[in-house]
């Protein structure tokens, strides 16, 4: 943890969609995987859900208007936040995953994690429910009388909704068969048992997973 962090938002003005997407979605995987996992403490938790809310707000409102200096000042606060909840609470599957991917095909890391995302959270199953549920409260995308598992499958299809709103794309043209068990070895050994993670993952686990971001 570093003694003192700087946000200007001024550094942001500018700065590309694409970018801004897999900036804002990779701020937002470090949030909610620090909400998950099983280290996290009350400060954290709370560190992440003021991220997913500030997210949730502002995201695409940077992506569309790139110089609204407000929605930038909230998105790096986000970062900022989202950034103090996993030094504490670790990060998890998703990015065990995409750092193998981007170590193997130079994939863009914050687009990475992005696709990934939706595809874990759905993996965890029932284990994240009660989470993803309050999630999706925080996020403000769930209506009063919904059970906890159709809030949480709306928090799930909301981070979809807005990796296709802003082009991030749903899978790798990049996989092939034969990398598999190299990737899927190389993410098991980050995961296992560094990261406390809902659900563990072995490693034809993490082969299915990398299936799943194939193109078909």
């Amino acid at each position: 943890m570093p003694d003192a962090a700087v946000l200007d938002p001024e550094l942001l003005l500018g700065l590309p969609q694409d970018m801004t997407a897999f900036s804002g979605m990779d701020a937002l995987t470090h949030a909610v995987e620090a909400y998950l996992n099983r280290s996290n403490t009350k400060q954290t938790k709370m560190l992440s859900e003021e991220a997913i809310e500030l997210i949730y707000e502002n995201l695409y409102n940077s992506y569309e208007n790139g110089e609204d200096i407000q929605a930038r000042t909230n998105m790096q606060r986000a970062s900022y936040f989202a950034g103090k909840a996993f030094t504490r609470a670790y990060v998890g599957n998703v990015h065990a995953m995409a750092h193998a991917l981007g170590a193997r095909y130079n994939v863009q890391h914050g687009q990475a994690v992005s696709i990934i995302l939706p595809y874990v959270l759905e993996e965890y199953g029932e284990a994240v429910h009660d989470k993803l549920a309050h999630l999706g409260d925080i996020a403000k995308i769930t209506e009063e009388g919904d059970s906890i598992e159709i809030k949480a499958q709306k928090f799930i299809e909301s981070i979809k909704e807005l990796n296709d709103k802003m082009n991030v794309g749903t899978n790798f043209t990049e996989l092939k068969n034969e990398d598999l068990k190299s990737l899927s070895q190389t993410a098991h050994s980050e995961a296992n048992p560094l990261y406390p993670v809902p659900v563990m993952f072995s490693k034809s686990d993490f082969i299915r997973m990398y299936k799943k971001l194939m193109v078909s």
